[in-house]
């Protein structure tokens, strides 16, 4: 007997309403870091594998378990002796000769059968000169290890559109590996940074300041006074101290030490806890609470000056937010979360609704500044007011042309000479630098196998007269790549895996801050670093 199946939002409120079913245990710890809106995202997918090799296939097992909708796998290839050796989802000698798309797909799929998988046998440079439209069916494309005339044709055509899917290009060799995500633009709301919004001490809101000065902290019970929150403690002493100051907060190194001294001078018993806490946190009360300055130069953004009824939601949602920093007290809406704080359960909930209050009714403001011409869900709305003070647009780069951009590229190695002078640090530029070469050698002649001499030769190409690379760390990352040119090996393929999927989730779900540039892995020294940022 089966269940009848469920969206997500049903799913995850089955644990307030009753015994979990399987779904929400099956689902349970990553809703905890994506939420319902991570999950629904991934649950609407498409991708597209490009090739079921040992790297491609671990990467998908990362991407099936959590529960992506889709995924096609293209190859019409067969698996061979060596596949068989190398890849943990074709059956040994039983999946030689047969179709590796096929076999790849049934034992990804045994993972999880709420997951639509499918095998197409096609040739993707046939599909490339075609129907490259094929690839427009897919949010999301991942190629591993794919002929370089064919990557490169794959990439630009992807790139000609900023409607195209993303791609995720990964390339391995032996111990070494990298991958770049290519995407034009891609904006986040639940980046999950680990800044936290203003409480407003220093500007609070009419409700929290009332209450604050209301407080009879003298006559009050001892206690109740050991427990009164260290924002009321805050703001009571600031406004004190403004009227001592003819309105100024602490400015000075002298005058804030004198400000926490004055914090000490409320308690009653020595050890108040709170009022220790509140000593801790005074830098709140003489930070000014400001629009962050990566917040305000997304109001720059050329996106916001033509807007549309069909742009994106979140370019919409930005322009009300701008709006409303137009605006008195000209901050960021109230956040309702609050952090904890020694208190009692009294005191914490009852602060704890004077904020909910205020950021309901700055919520509301919020949203009357929306055009009213585009229709946006109430729980996008939510989650965007709520992480205002750490959205993101990110802008991507086309796949190959940090090698194309020498400035780049020598301020990448100048920079890691700088951070490093023994030049272990040039290493991740000198693994990318070899790696592109292989994908040059290749591309000139692909049936033969790449010296260390050419591979060397090709890099000192690539960076021409004018760059100077660690001779050390070139030679090594170069004696690697002629090692094993070709070599997909399983304990490299499973790591790679896992880090690859990681990124295409964040992706996939717009949450968390994806890699940048290229993400290059030495499983020999055990180190990744970052290129072309």
């Amino acid at each position: 007997m089966t269940s009848e199946p469920q969206d997500i939002e049903t799913v995850t409120t089955a644990v307030a309403t009753g015994q979990p079913d399987n779904k929400t245990r099956r689902y349970d710890r990553q809703l905890r870091l994506w939420a319902a809106t991570g999950q629904a995202a991934l649950e609407s997918s498409r991708i597209l594998v490009i090739g079921a090799s040992a790297t491609s296939t671990s990467i998908m097992k990362n991407l099936v378990l959590p529960g992506i909708g889709h995924f096609t796998i293209l190859d019409h290839r067969e698996v061979t002796p060596e596949d068989a050796g190398n890849n943990f989802f074709f059956e040994g000698q039983k999946s030689i000769g047969k179709r590796r798309a096929d076999e790849a797909v049934r034992l990804l799929g045994e993972l999880n059968d709420s997951v639509e998988g499918r095998a197409d046998h096609g040739n993707v440079e046939e599909i490339l000169n075609s129907n490259p439209d094929y690839f427009l069916q897919f949010s999301l494309v991942i190629a591993h290890n794919l002929q370089p005339a064919l990557l490169d044709k794959l990439a630009k055509f992807l790139w000609s559109d900023s409607s195209h899917p993303t791609l995720m290009v990964v390339r391995s060799a032996g111990f070494v590996a990298e991958f770049f995500i290519q995407f034009h633009e891609h904006t986040i709301i639940e980046s999950h940074s680990e800044s936290a919004p203003s409480l407003r001490i220093d500007k609070p809101f009419p409700e929290l300041y009332e209450h604050a000065v209301s407080l009879d902290f003298d006559n009050m019970d001892p206690t109740d006074h050991a427990h009164i929150p260290y924002v009321l403690i805050l703001v009571r002493a600031l406004e004190d101290w403004k009227k001592l100051h003819e309105g100024n907060p602490p400015k000075t190194y002298a005058e804030k030490q004198q400000f926490k001294k004055s914090i000490q001078g409320m308690k009653k018993k020595l050890d108040e806890e709170n009022f220790d806490e509140a000593e801790a946190q005074a830098y709140r009360a003489w930070t000014e609470t400001t629009i962050p300055s990566e917040i305000s130069s997304l109001f720059q953004d050329p996106s916001l000056s033509s807007l549309t009824p069909s742009s994106p939601p979140f370019f919409h949602l930005l322009s009300a937010l701008h709006k409303f920093t137009l605006e008195p007290p000209y901050t960021l809406p109230l956040t309702s979360t609050l952090p904890d704080m020694r208190s009692d359960t009294m005191n914490y909930i009852h602060l704890q609704t004077l904020y909910k209050r205020r950021a309901e009714e700055e919520k509301a403001r919020f949203k009357s500044l929306i055009s009213k011409d585009v229709k946006i869900h109430d729980e996008i709305v939510d989650l965007f007011v709520k992480n205002a003070h750490a959205v993101l647009v990110m802008k991507g780069k086309k796949w190959g042309g940090f090698d194309e951009d020498r400035v780049t590229l020598g301020n990448d190695i100048a920079n890691a000479k700088a951070m490093d002078p023994s030049g272990k640090e040039t290493a991740k530029v000198a693994t990318h630098l070899v790696l592109s070469a292989l994908s040059l050698l290749t591309l000139k002649n692909p049936s033969s196998t790449p010296t260390a001499d050419a591979l060397k030769a090709e890099v000192l190409c690539i960076l021409g007269p004018d760059i100077e690379l660690s001779e050390e760390q070139l030679d090594v990352a170069v004696g690697e790549v002629a090692r094993a040119p070709t070599a997909d090996l399983p304990n490299v393929a499973a790591f790679l895996g896992g880090m690859v999927a990681q990124e295409a989730i964040k992706m996939i779900t717009k949450q968390y801050v994806p890699q940048r540039g290229y993400l290059v892995i030495d499983m020999i020294d055990m180190w990744t670093g970052s290129v072309g940022m």
